[in-house]
């Protein structure tokens, strides 16, 4: 494989580090005091939910998310600064790379109706699935460092 400046082993990092950089901005732009004391994300989901257009995402949100409010604030600003950290450092990649294609596609089918959610979507589950079938952790990771997943 030919490729400029760097070798296919160290782009596919270049592309895994992106990504998760990509998961802490989403991770740090979130107002967390919002989000963990009044549940504004969780109630602006409740009410893309409540008017989604296929019933079994209607219906998984008010029997997974609509009963536990707060708990689900925690596990989706948590998970999006685990995903973040696990990619940037290349630290449990394929592990994180599993959970980034199940929560975009999670963003994606909630999303559904709004074309610049579903490109953003599209697109991190590419690069995820791009970087689990690359091996991206290879290079540039700690768990190359460590021989976690050779």
């Amino acid at each position: 494989m030919r490729t400029i400046g760097l070798d296919g082993a160290e782009w596919l990092a270049v592309l895994r580090i992106g990504l998760g950089l990509w998961w802490l901005e989403s991770w740090r732009h979130k107002n967390k005091k919002d989000w963990f004391e009044r549940g504004t994300g969780i109630g602006w989901a409740v009410g893309v939910a409540a008017k989604h257009r296929w019933a079994f995402v209607r219906g998984g949100f008010d029997a997974v998310v609509t009963p536990r409010p707060k708990a689900m604030a925690y596990v989706v600003v948590y998970a999006e600064l685990a995903l973040g950290l696990g990619l940037t450092l290349g630290f449990l990649t394929p592990i994180a790379l599993i959970g980034a294609i199940v929560l975009n596609l999670l963003y994606f089918l909630l999303m559904i109706h709004d074309w610049a959610e579903q490109g953003q979507n599209s697109m991190m589950v590419l690069i995820s699935v791009v970087g689990i079938f690359g091996m991206s952790w290879q290079t540039w990771s700690l768990d190359e460092a460590w021989g976690l997943f050779l």
